[in-house]
């Protein structure tokens, strides 16, 4: 399974929604505090750019010397519908100071400075060490992910059917009829996807991958031996 930190690391740097909390500051509305670009820098720290008039931006530059603790809180959702739809979320928490000269016009770079992360997601819920999220590599189909579900539930939905018959007695879910079946996430490992009947329960089935991909052409592969198997 993919780490926590790993995890972390893909969803700070994903284009999940994000909203950074600094404890004391009021503000009109919560997207005034979502930043428009997050990087992990070498050490670890997260960068997060903001329009240079933003509340979080005067936070940080009247805190100056003084540490302002802040806390970024990542949610995923998943692109396709599907029963239950938020998939995970992330806190990234440390103390936040400005970096200037290093954005565009209009625009700040905010330095979080990591203290402790957490991830609570369909893997189960992790705590994440600063090094550990430093040294953490993202997954590499992460920027691909919603793009490639969505493909997969509009365009090969029976294709998706037929992955049933590798869970033996449990496709049935005890009524004896096929279950709809949505991709729900995919990463180098592995495809889930949920089961479900209407107004019935639903469950999700992790299908691994022979081997870890890399790239678009080993995915094409993976997912051509999943279906093969599932079709004999």
């Amino acid at each position: 399974m993919p780490s926590a930190a790993e995890r972390t690391r893909t969803l700070v740097q994903s284009t999940c929604s994000a909203v950074l909390l600094i404890p004391g500051l009021e503000t009109a509305g919560s997207d005034q505090l979502m930043p428009l670009s997050r990087t992990v820098g070498p050490d670890g720290d997260l960068f997060l750019e903001f329009p240079a008039d933003s509340p979080a931006v005067r936070a940080a530059t009247h805190a100056q010397d003084d540490e302002l603790a802040a806390v970024l809180e990542i949610t995923d959702v998943a692109p396709v519908s599907v029963p239950h739809r938020i998939r995970g979320r992330a806190r990234v928490c440390g103390w936040l100071t400005s970096v200037p000269g290093m954005a565009g016009p209009g625009r700040m770079l905010l330095r979080l400075e990591t203290g402790e992360a957490h991830v609570e997601d369909l893997w189960g819920a992790e705590a994440v060490e600063p090094e550990e999220l430093r040294d953490a590599a993202t997954d590499p189909l992460a920027a691909h992910e919603a793009e490639l579900l969505q493909h997969l539930h509009a365009a090969h939905g029976e294709r998706l059917g037929t992955l049933c018959e590798l869970l033996g007695d449990r496709s049935a879910a005890g009524t004896g009829s096929r279950p709809s079946v949505v991709p729900v996430a995919l990463d180098r490992l592995g495809l889930r996807v949920r089961f479900f009947e209407r107004n019935g329960p639903c469950f999700d089935a992790r299908f691994e991958f022979p081997e870890p991909v890399r790239d678009m052409t080993e995915l094409r592969h993976a997912m051509r031996t999943l279906f093969d198997a599932a079709a004999h």
